[in-house]
């Protein structure tokens, strides 16, 4: 009986603020690279985080969003996390077989498609909150201006996505924050501006 009591009183974690910050710290680390604020020689650096943190951790929140029941977390964080496994995969094995005069359109290719899910996605998100929807509007944007940039070797709309990357790994990161922290103060101490319903 008292486990039963137990069980019927538990209440999950919010999922969201591991899933916002997982994505935020590898955001932020590529998109230094693709500003040209640190060196290219460094991306390796992005591989170990793009796997275990912005992947398998942000996989994970996305999992634990299914079980407290929201979509949009569950299929936000899942593929996020999906997105940096893939990343990871792509930089350690892929690339190199891909040949020299077409690894810009490959690459053009993947962040157009990841700019058409963020797009629907950052629609959704005009019901979740403030925060959310400027951090999909600027993730749309940045996967845009990466794919032109990567389509045609435009270098310069590679470092704007980098620039827009930084920007959305900024917002992604407050919002980690105020979840954490409101959720310790058990009040609104970092207003993440929710849009009505």
């Amino acid at each position: 009986m008292e486990g039963s009591g137990a069980s019927s009183s538990w209440k999950p974690a919010n999922p969201a603020p591991l899933g916002l910050a997982g994505f935020a710290l590898t955001t932020f680390v590529l998109s230094m690279i693709n500003a040209n604020w640190v060196s290219g020689a460094d991306t390796p650096v992005v591989l170990g985080l793009a796997l275990a943190y912005g992947g398998l951790a942000q996989l994970l929140a996305g999992m634990w969003e299914f079980r407290v029941g929201n979509t949009f977390g569950a299929v936000a964080f899942s593929s996020y996390g999906a997105f940096w496994i893939a990343v990871w995969v792509l930089l350690s094995f892929n690339v190199g077989s891909i040949p020299a005069a077409n690894v810009g359109h490959a690459l053009g290719l993947f962040f157009w498609a990841w700019a058409i899910f963020t797009a629907y996605m950052t629609v959704a998100a005009l019901r979740v909150s403030g925060a959310v929807l400027l951090i999909f509007t600027l993730l749309t944007v940045t996967f845009v201006m990466l794919a032109i940039g990567a389509s045609g070797a435009h270098a310069t709309a590679t470092h704007w996505g980098g620039y827009l990357g930084v920007a959305t790994a900024i917002v992604a990161w407050y919002t980690s924050f105020a979840h954490v922290i409101n959720s310790t103060f058990g009040k609104t101490v970092a207003p993440v501006f929710p849009l009505s319903k």
